[in-house]
């Protein structure tokens, strides 16, 4: 069956770990979601990803999650931009989450980048997540 929404679905997974309190998390891996997960390892929202062949053709990205005294690092992870309702933004409208204590995750046309690295490429583009 396919889904809708894969980073959506991506994004369940790890606010339901979260509250689990699991260490590692398994998700369907592909390209655009590794994206995403490099930019949350690369702001330290998780510990990081390895990429794991359940079988030929299948491959699955397990995630490592982070907690600091017991309680997750991600407070909120939000889906912004959603299958029936695309939000786009320019380099003067990105949003700044908290005040610029969270991050907004964008794709951009040079790749999935968080809203601080894309007012330093100075571009814009859809608005995938916000992260607190």
């Amino acid at each position: 069956m396919t889904m809708s929404d894969p980073l959506g679905d991506m994004l369940t997974r790890i606010r339901n770990g979260q509250r689990a309190r699991q260490a590692v998390i398994a998700a369907p891996a592909s390209k655009f979601r590794a994206g995403v997960l490099e930019v949350l390892k690369r702001e330290g929202y998780i510990r990081g990803f390895t990429h794991e062949h359940v079988r030929p053709g299948v491959t699955e990205l397990k995630i490592e999650l982070k907690y600091v005294d017991g309680e997750p690092v991600i407070r909120e992870i939000a889906r912004v931009s959603k299958p029936g309702r695309r939000i786009y933004s320019r380099i003067a409208d990105l949003p700044r989450i908290y005040n610029g204590l969270g991050i907004a995750i964008l794709s951009t046309p040079r790749g999935v980048m968080s809203d601080n690295e894309a007012r330093a490429a100075k571009v814009g583009g859809e608005v995938l997540c916000r992260v607190f």
